[in-house]
């Protein structure tokens, strides 16, 4: 088997992802679409076991075709990664050998780091049933296991990529923790929160709530924060505002 027809002498900004002796065609298609929704697009087999290409992984892989079409193929490990600096090896049994090991999310910031030096880098993910041999493991500096249930760590190829590229792509996110919906209004403003409770205070008011002189200030204040602490919507502070209108009005007719 030999490896494709390719130059290599371009700049990797993103890990190579490397499955090793492969076993199914579809856990390579379903690999791909993991790679690609976490913008990962570097794809290299070795010793795929049913040969390469696959009509099994190009259905699996939903549309994936860049990954596969640009997939590099390998008789050995060794061969796969001779021109990385750094290599990161996916395991989750303890080994003979002495490595570093690494939670994925860790990896994935020190794999930022590697690649902002201009390093190149790479992570084997070994064949299904097995996982990667001693053999495969020594090719690389850096171990990486993820933390699962010691009682039941069982992860095909495909799922361990989605997990590792995952971490990848959210150590370099910057999408704020908490945000609107796409189709929502703007945030109140200060302002507008102020005549919003400026209305309700002279609703409750006339309806006689905040009739006890003694608990009106605590009452008050906690309905202000309460109105703070609620990130209203511009719209949602105007639909306040007609509710506040609307229960005034009914109360007067009564």
């Amino acid at each position: 088997m030999g490896r494709a027809s390719k130059g290599r002498a371009t700049a990797i900004t993103a890990p190579v992802i490397i499955l090793v002796r492969p076993q199914l065609g579809e856990n390579i298609g379903m690999a791909a679409r993991a790679m690609l929704n976490c913008g990962l697009s570097t794809l290299r087999l070795v010793s795929p076991r049913d040969g390469w290409p696959n009509d099994r992984a190009q259905r699996a892989a939903s549309g994936a075709d860049v990954v596969l079409e640009g997939a590099e193929v390998f008789d050995t490990v060794q061969a796969a990664v001779a021109d990385l600096e750094r290599v990161v090896a996916t395991t989750a049994r303890n080994r003979e050998l002495s490595q570093r090991i690494l939670t994925p999310r860790r990896a994935a910031l020190e794999m930022r780091g590697w690649l902002g030096q201009g390093e190149r880098v790479g992570i084997l993910f070994g064949p299904e049933r097995t996982g990667l041999e001693n053999d495969d493991m020594v090719h690389a500096d850096t171990a990486l296991s993820i933390p699962l249930n010691p009682q039941f760590s069982s992860l095909n190829i495909a799922q361990a990529v989605l997990l590792v590229a995952y971490e990848w792509a959210t150590a370099g996110d910057t999408t704020p923790v908490s945000r609107m919906a796409e189709h929502a209004t703007r945030p109140a403003t200060k302002e507008e929160l102020q005549n919003l409770f400026d209305h309700l205070e002279r609703a409750l008011d006339q309806s006689g709530f905040l009739r006890n002189k003694d608990m009106r200030p605590s009452m008050v204040l906690n309905l202000k924060a309460l109105l703070q602490r609620a990130e209203m919507t511009e719209q949602e502070a105007r639909t306040f505002h007609g509710v506040i209108k609307f229960l005034s009005k009914n109360k007067h007719e009564e």
